[in-house]
């Protein structure tokens, strides 16, 4: 290694910085985000509890038949990380009026959204979804990117002033018309659907921005429980390389880009680029300040994923720009054995990705 930083963490050691592939010529300065951080520490000790580190340790278990076991421990495990949360905004009724929840492409936001839901109605809570999709401006009000292309990922193209009106209009115990995006006609329509809160519901609100407090501003930080969701993978390849957590997103992406939207792997993959600077613009300025970080990467999916992504891998044509990145996903899976999905439940996080949910949306 011919570059590379050593950062110092408090007590907790140091960490590591070498060249990556986006900046393959020189190491960039590690940013300490202590949740984050956390949240790594406590998934890597519970992937050495079930002693499974790396590639070869997950292998094994496939390899012994004992993959429905493990499926099933990292489901619990993402199932107790949404107990915890609910056990927490159910602790004192009334105390939260609002729930938001974001993360970075592919994390699993809809289905964790629709499972919160679950568990906080548990206790006795109504709970009601507002998506931000429905309060996009209307097409020929929303605002244009250099190219002369509509730029959906800025909160400029969501019309702000209307969402903060009926929060305010909720939380005051009004009813209230909710909007419905048409997209094929790029504008707002109400179609009868109306919410009115009593005392101690409260409303989750996911998107690309809802922890930016522009978005709620109406609100009292206090009402708020901010929920940051990615899938922080423990797993190494090896001793020395450890998977990044884009690679997983970009693997789900692309599953489900080409099953619910039609899109080759060639697409997804062209889009990449300008989806990782929406994010770093939109969502993880706003990582840090947040109640809980929700980690959704499950031990196992790796091998599940090589099933549905392979294929569509396999047919980037050579002479494409992002055959390398391709042929790169391509190498990187050959590291994993491939694993059925027939025993993962209808409820898991991953089904959002590769299709049988329960959940719609």
């Amino acid at each position: 290694i011919n570059d590379f930083k050593l950062t110092y963490i408090s007590d907790n050691g140091f960490v590591l910085s070498v060249p990556d592939v986006i900046n393959p010529e020189c190491t960039l300065d590690y940013t300490h985000h202590e949740l984050i951080y956390e949240t790594f520490k406590s998934y890597n000790k519970f992937g050495r509890n079930i002693g499974i580190i790396n590639a070869a340790d997950l292998n094994k278990v496939v390899s012994m038949a004992r993959v429905s076991d493990l499926i099933r421990i990292s489901e619990a495990y993402y199932d107790n990380q949404l107990v915890e949360i609910a056990n927490e905004i159910c602790s004192v009724p009334g105390k939260y009026k609002l729930i938001l929840l974001t993360g970075p492409s592919s994390s699993g936001k809809t289905t964790t959204a629709n499972k919160l839901k679950t568990y906080i109605q548990s206790h006795g809570i109504n709970v009601y979804n507002l998506s931000t999709d429905d309060y996009f401006l209307n097409r020929t009000d929303t605002p244009k990117l250099e190219n002369g292309e509509y730029d959906f990922e800025s909160i400029n193209a969501v019309d702000v002033e209307l969402f903060n009106k009926h929060l305010i209009s909720l939380l005051d115990g009004e009813r209230v018309s909710i909007p419905t995006y048409n997209f094929i006609l790029g504008k707002r329509e109400y179609k009868n659907r109306s919410i009115k809160l009593r005392e101690n519901d409260v409303i989750i609100v996911e998107g690309i921005h809802a922890l930016n407090d522009t978005l709620t501003m109406s609100v009292d930080r206090a009402d708020k429980y901010k929920i940051y969701i990615s899938p922080l993978t423990h797993l190494n390849i090896d001793g020395h390389n450890h998977i990044h957590t884009s690679d997983i997103r970009k693997l789900r992406r692309i599953i489900r880009d080409n099953k619910n939207r039609g899109h080759d792997a060639t697409e997804t993959l062209k889009m990449w680029p300008q989806i990782d600077r929406g994010e770093k613009v939109n969502i993880y300025p706003h990582q840090d300040n947040v109640d809980r970080i929700l980690n959704s990467s499950l031990v196992y999916e790796i091998g599940v994923l090589k099933t549905y992504v392979e294929p569509l891998l396999f047919c980037v044509n050579e002479d494409d720009d992002v055959y390398p990145e391709a042929l790169r996903l391509i190498n990187f899976l050959r590291n994993f054995l491939p694993i059925p999905s027939d025993d993962i439940p209808a409820d898991s996080v991953l089904r959002e990705f590769i299709g049988g949910s329960c959940f719609k949306g």
